[in-house]
């Protein structure tokens, strides 16, 4: 008769140990995701390099729709995206909104990754 043998797993302690670096925060991921989600868009990107190329460093939504080939209430919701990201900021003026970008929003989009 063949006597059967009990297997204990191999036990390493040292891939098993908690890592001394605490993890993201459910609300830091949260607020990276919104801006990971907000550049996922190539219309939104596309909006950010035109308001980054406008003199004087802003664009009148009015003149972000043509570029585009969307209509206004569609370039509206992707500018309101990208202002609560955190990456433009807007300027109520009259009937028209501006929109420049907030100052080194890029740059931190840029580090978002590096710092996980």
């Amino acid at each position: 008769m063949t006597s059967l043998q009990t297997l204990e797993p191999a036990v390493d302690d040292s891939c098993c140990s908690p890592s001394a670096k605490p993890a993201m925060s459910a609300v830091e991921a949260q607020q990276r995701a919104l801006v990971f989600k907000a550049l996922a868009d190539p219309n939104r990107l596309r909006l950010l390099s035109i308001v980054k190329g406008a003199d004087g460093g802003e664009a009148c939504v009015c003149d972000l729709t043509e570029p585009l080939d969307l209509g206004q209430p569609t370039v509206s919701h992707h500018l309101k995206i990208l202002v609560e990201a955190g990456l433009l900021h807007r300027e109520k003026r009259g009937t028209w909104a501006y929109y420049s970008l907030v100052p080194g929003a890029i740059e931190r989009a840029a580090g978002l990754l590096a710092t996980l």
